[in-house]
């Protein structure tokens, strides 16, 4: 049933069913439960071929086609793919993955920091500020959305047993990578988000909507702290590698 807004991206259909589904190719793919799915540039796709994981499929989009791999970690199998960047683009194929089996997912990615926060530090996500298009096609509209538990006991859980350092934190999900204006961020500081990405809110909502878990690893890349004198600092690449790693001890936790 849909139902109707004068804005378009507040009508929300809850119906399940679309014109064109996930699985409509019917490629026959039978993908284990957990899945990695990671915004890591190509480290999935270098960590995939050092440990000689299968490549079982691929998810064909109009700009680059994105292996799909199989490995057994700590005896159980698991899915790993490279998330695209943008909340679009990452929802249409973690619903793919899900289609074709996937039911637990950790994914992990740098964010841009709108407080003082050093570099390549581990956080959390509890909440994202919905500031992007994709997750109201999933979820009735709403100012926010809350994080899995199960999945955020699972992270917690690992970090702990690690013993590395982690806050919790709320995200403000955006699209406008060249919007995040002074006067929105200062509105976003107060509202309570310190950091700020493009994903974590869409993929909540498909994970939500597809019955499956879903949970986010962030770790602080550039620096919206001081408006004045914006910092990318080193786009967080310090902790690509502990990041992938953390996510395949968390997963066969989820």
């Amino acid at each position: 049933m849909i139902h109707k807004h004068e804005i378009p991206i507040l009508e929300f259909d809850d119906n399940p069913q679309a014109v064109i589904m996930p699985t409509h190719e019917d490629l026959g793919l039978d993908l284990p439960p957990r899945c990695v799915y990671g915004f890591l540039e190509e480290e999935v796709d270098r960590y995939a071929t050092s440990v000689g994981a299968e490549k079982v499929g691929e998810f064909v989009s109009a700009t680059k086609t994105y292996p799909v791999y199989v490995m057994t970690y700590n005896g159980k199998k698991i899915c790993l793919a490279q998330a695209p960047v943008g909340s679009a683009a990452a929802a249409q194929f973690m619903d793919w993955l899900i289609g074709y089996g996937v039911k637990h997912i950790i994914s992990t990615g740098t964010c841009g920091v709108l407080v003082d926060m050093p570099e390549n530090v581990f956080l959390i996500p509890t909440r994202a500020l919905r500031d992007e298009g994709a997750s109201y096609h999933y979820v009735a509209p709403s100012r926010y959305i809350d994080m899995n538990e199960k999945a955020l006991g699972a992270i917690e859980k690992t970090l702990k047993q690690k013993k590395i350092p982690y806050k919790e934190v709320m995200t403000w999900s955006t699209d406008g990578f060249y919007r995040e204006t002074p006067d929105k961020i200062s509105y976003r500081i107060e509202e309570g988000c310190s950091v700020v990405e493009m994903e974590c809110a869409t993929l909540a909502a498909v994970a939500q909507f597809r019955g499956a878990i879903w949970g986010l690893l962030l770790f602080t890349a550039d620096s919206l702290a001081d408006i004045d004198n914006y910092d990318q600092r080193d786009w967080g690449s310090e902790a690509f590698d502990k990041a992938l790693k953390l996510c395949l001890d968390i997963i066969v936790q989820m």
